[in-house]
């Protein structure tokens, strides 16, 4: 059975909420890929949208957009995703996970694409009044 962290970003605001996610709720994330959306329901944010941005494996492999399917790939890259050179035109090669998420995930990364109607502070109940 799958279990995520799940970390979702608001845009708006800056912020970032943490969720954890198992059961059926897990599953609405298997087999999507990044840029996907998933409702927002699957992490107490019901009326929500969420937009798959990215994510880590459990050793820290980070899932890689150019990368298809859910498998280790050894890529050789010049920057972006789970890799900063430190000078122009360095190379090395890295192992990262696909852009597809599946049970070897351990968090997932996403953002607000579409706001319901309440606030997030209203849902998760965090409004100050």
């Amino acid at each position: 059975m799958a279990t995520f962290t799940v970390v979702v970003g608001d845009p708006e605001t800056g912020t970032a909420h943490q969720f954890e996610t198992d059961g059926q709720d897990a599953n609405r994330f298997l087999g999507r890929s990044i840029g996907e959306e998933v409702d927002g329901a699957a992490v107490d944010l019901s009326g929500y949208t969420l937009r798959i941005t990215g994510g880590s494996d459990d050793t820290g492999r980070p899932m890689h957009e150019d990368v298809d399917g859910p498998a280790l790939s050894e890529v050789l890259a010049t920057g972006g995703t789970g890799y900063r050179p430190s000078r122009d035109g360095e190379r090395r090669r890295i192992t990262v996970r696909g852009n597809e998420v599946s049970d070897d995930i351990q968090q997932v990364n996403a953002e607000i694409a579409e706001r319901g109607e309440a606030s997030v502070a209203e849902l998760l109940g965090e409004d100050d009044e």
